[in-house]
């Protein structure tokens, strides 16, 4: 039996993937679950695996395209099996054609290789943000397939200063101040990236919660725990790892920072999944670690330097930037003292986590040198209020003063 290969939907949002690279080569056999090809979205490079066991035939995307969910890019079939018949999409979505455009005076002609085509497609999405910010899609360049317009690419243009034609003087204007600078061009990850954390900081109240304290215990149980969780698992031990893990015990406190926003309401969430912040190229991912509180902190440990291997290496799955609950973004091995951090939507808060450095505070009423860490609390206030998230980081500092009793 055929096996229609299709751009998969990796998150609820998504319209459209960008295919990175096939693993197997068309006429190359593929067995069921074996790496067939990467997809970059909006949040990661991910490696999809074959459906099915067979020969790879029928491949009508290539590296770079830009496909929309749901459309048959290959077949996988038996041996000697022909390839079925085109059906529709499985998604049943289409793709839009942009509105032809005035036909364009002779005098334009020359100029005619830097402007967009007057067929160009565009998705719904695309379309729908070009009539909210009035941009004329006749004057988008699309970035997508065979000159497809995408809803990066009308925000994009928007986020240079376009705006709806006003007529050939607008459009001069135009042209002299594209040929004033020039624009670096994002991958999708980080076109994406930008618009998430823009609709997130714009349409959540976030609220901080900051304290300072003091990792000496934090320090002393990396150094004793440490060389046990080498040897037995080989994966040395790092202080996400201890934070993490204090994060997960400090959540079981409080199912409410552990809750989401659904646009109707707080959503509990039955599971403790912390997620980590990892710099890729291109951007910034969240990985997701299942079960985060009924895990040991060695196999927290092993699961961290896993997903961050994957990530840099473009090779993350589906289900590691699935399911998130919590997220942690530490900077600290960039040296950087505090930082307060933008939440990853729907999630109802996010911790951001500086470097441990030296610093002078009062020890028994005199002056004392000990190694201090700050943390910053970012909150939806329309999930939770200032009382709740200050009860959520003194549990989280507590566990941090004794991480002990995070080793089970």
């Amino acid at each position: 039996m055929a096996h229609s290969i299709v751009m998969p939907a990796l998150e609820m949002a998504q319209e459209t993937g960008k295919l990175i690279s096939w693993r197997k080569k068309e006429g190359e056999a593929v067995g069921k679950g074996e790496p067939l090809l990467d997809v970059e979205t909006d949040k990661a490079v991910v490696e999809i695996e074959s459906p099915a066991e067979g020969i790879l035939v029928g491949v009508k995307a290539h590296a770079g395209d830009v496909i929309p969910v749901g459309q048959t890019i290959a077949w996988i079939v038996n041996p000697g099996e022909e390839i079925p018949l085109e059906a529709a999409s499985a998604s049943g979505r289409r793709m839009d054609m942009a509105a032809p455009a005035p036909a364009a005076p002779a005098q334009a002609t020359a100029q005619a290789s830097s402007a967009p085509t007057s067929n160009a497609r565009i998705s719904p999405k695309a379309r729908r943000l070009a009539r909210e910010h009035g941009v004329d899609l006749t004057l988008v360049r699309g970035t997508g397939s065979e000159g497809e317009i995408q809803a990066e690419d009308i925000l994009a243009f928007v986020a240079s200063g376009g705006a709806a034609a006003g007529g050939a003087t607008s459009a001069q204007a135009k042209t002299v101040q594209a040929e004033a600078y020039t624009t670096q061009p994002l991958s999708q990850v980080a076109r994406l990236m930008a618009e998430r954390t823009t609709h997130s900081w714009t349409t959540t109240p976030h609220f901080f919660v900051i304290r300072e304290i003091d990792a000496t215990a934090l320090l002393a149980a990396r150094e004793k725990f440490g060389p046990g969780i080498e040897k037995e698992r080989g994966v040395k031990l790092s202080h996400t790892d201890l934070l993490i893990a204090a994060v997960a015990h400090a959540l079981t406190k409080h199912p409410i920072v552990n809750a989401s926003w659904n646009g109707n309401g707080v959503q509990l969430n039955s599971e403790i999944n912390v997620g980590v912040a990892m710099a890729v190229e291109g951007g910034v991912v969240v990985a997701a670690i299942p079960a985060t509180d009924k895990k040991k902190l060695g196999e927290i440990a092993v699961m961290r330097r896993d997903l961050t291997e994957r990530a840099r290496g473009g090779k993350l799955r589906p289900a590691d930037i699935a399911g998130a609950t919590f997220t942690i973004s530490n900077l600290g091995m960039y040296q950087v003292d505090a930082f307060t951090a933008i939440i990853v939507s729907p999630q109802a808060a996010i911790l951001a986590v500086g470097r441990i450095a030296d610093r002078v505070i009062p020890v028994d009423g005199k002056p004392g040198i000990r190694p201090m860490l700050t943390l910053s609390l970012s909150c939806d206030h329309r999930v939770l209020d200032g009382a709740r998230g200050a009860l959520f980081l003194n549990d989280l500092a507590a566990a941090i003063i004794e991480p002990e009793k995070l080793i089970q």
